[in-house]
Parts: structure tokens; sequence; C-alpha cells
């Protein structure tokens, strides 16, 4: 009775590239600054929840300036107690700050083609050099839409007959970095995002509907992001905000 078979084949075989010693310790601070950032949430979400369950609601305002602007609203029942907690929004948003300033000299003296990336606005230091180093390799894609699937920014697929319901995202790959791209979108989509084709691209889908079309628009230019960063990457190409629209104004046909 003759056994199993197998199949030996070269080509389903890729090499394993581990990241050196400078790479990890970047990461690392990358991490780190990012368990921050996601402590600081918590703890803002608790208070504006606190206060929530007493019938008011703090003003809109910016995490950085939180413990600032919503200290004068806190009632004052509540002040005494939330105190704690807002001492602790304070210290690790100057630990945040800090990380900030190290992120930048790293990518400004260690990974110069975060350069080229931080070209677009709303990419900052932090988003520059984390999608560089999860990414590691441009050159390991096979085109720039890959990226996308890669970051688990495209959305699943669950086709049935002649359905094809729109699902979720698949949010493989990392998490960090695809928070980012996310949140680069909420600066592109945002009313101080400058004019550009990536901003005029998301707000289409965005004014169609109501707050579910936002949310996805905000994914869908998340992912475009990623696609254009890793174009910059490889090409090295100035990036230009409206080179669709100019060259589609160039041909008359409608922006």
């Amino acid at each position: 009775m003759a056994g199993p078979r197998s199949r030996l084949d070269a080509t389903l075989l890729a090499p394993i590239h581990h990241r050196d010693s400078e790479s990890q310790a970047a990461l690392a601070l990358l991490r780190a600054r990012d368990v921050l950032v996601r402590a600081r949430t918590q703890l803002v979400n608790h208070v504006r929840g606190t206060v929530k369950a007493f019938g008011l609601r703090l003003p809109r305002c910016s995490t950085h300036s939180f413990v600032r602007q919503i200290t004068p609203s806190l009632p004052a029942t509540l002040a005494p107690l939330l105190a704690p907690v807002l001492e602790a929004i304070d210290t690790v948003s100057g630990q945040i700050r800090a990380y900030d300033r190290h992120v930048a000299t790293l990518a400004d003296s260690s990974y110069p083609e975060t350069r080229r990336l931080r070209q677009v606005p709303g990419v900052g230091p932090v988003t520059a050099l984390t999608y560089v180093l999860t990414l590691e390799d441009p050159q390991r894609f096979p085109s720039s839409r890959a990226v996308g699937s890669y970051l688990g920014l495209r959305p699943r697929q669950r086709d049935s007959g002649g359905d094809e319901p729109q699902l979720r995202i698949t949010k493989a790959g990392d998490g960090a970095v695809r928070r980012l791209l996310v949140g680069c979108a909420h600066y592109i989509l945002g009313p101080f995002g400058p004019d550009s084709d990536l901003r005029r691209w998301g707000l289409l889908p965005a004014e169609r509907g109501g707050k579910t079309a936002k949310k996805r628009a905000m994914v869908a230019v998340a992912r475009k992001l990623a696609v254009l960063l890793h174009r910059l990457w490889v090409t090295g190409e100035t990036y230009e905000p409206l080179r669709r629209s100019a060259t589609l104004a160039s041909e008359g046909a409608p922006a």
C-alpha cells in the first residue's frame, strides 16, 4: 500500500527576513507610545462617561487640551473624585509628547525615506515611521494596491449568487499602523484638511449618507492613503495633491 504523497516545490517557499536590532528598538518605541495613547483614550472616555451618567456633557476638545478645557465644566461633586484621573491624563500626555519628539528625531536621522511619506498633509513622523517599519521592504509587494490588503483595510468578500453584501474590513495585519492611517484620514476629510485629490475622492461617498457612510469613507481614504504612501516610497516622486484633478482639467473631463 502506497504511503501518503507529498509535494516538494522550492517556489512555494520564501526566505524569512528578521528585523535588525535597530528596527526592533524603533518598533518597541512606537509600540510603547501606542500603549500610552490607548491608555489615555480609555481615561478620557471614563471621565466623559462618568459625567454623562450625571446628565451632563463635557465640551468637545482635542485630547491634548482635554484636562485644561473640561476642568471648569466638571460638577462640584465629581471634581475631587476625578482629579486623580485628570492628573494621570496630564502625565500620560506629557509622556506621549516626549515620545513624539524622540520619534521625530529618529525618523529624521535614521529613516530618511519617511520624508517622502510626510509630504502628504496629515502624515507625521509617527505614522510615517510606523508605516516604514511595518512594511520593511516596499519591493516585496507586487503592487501598491496590495498594501491595502496587507494592512487589513480591504472589505471582506462573501458573495452569494447575485448578492454582493458590503462587509467590514478584514483587519488583518498590524493594528497600530491601521489606526494611524485612519487617524490621518480623519484629518484629510476634516475641516482643516487641505484640498487634494484624496480629500475630494473621500468626500463624495461621505456626503451621500449618514454616519455609516462617513465611517466607510474614512476607511476608504485610509486604504487609498496606504497605497499612495507606498507609491511615494517606491518611486521617490514629489507629492502633488491635485495631480489627478489637473490632468482631468487639461483633458476637459470633470474632476
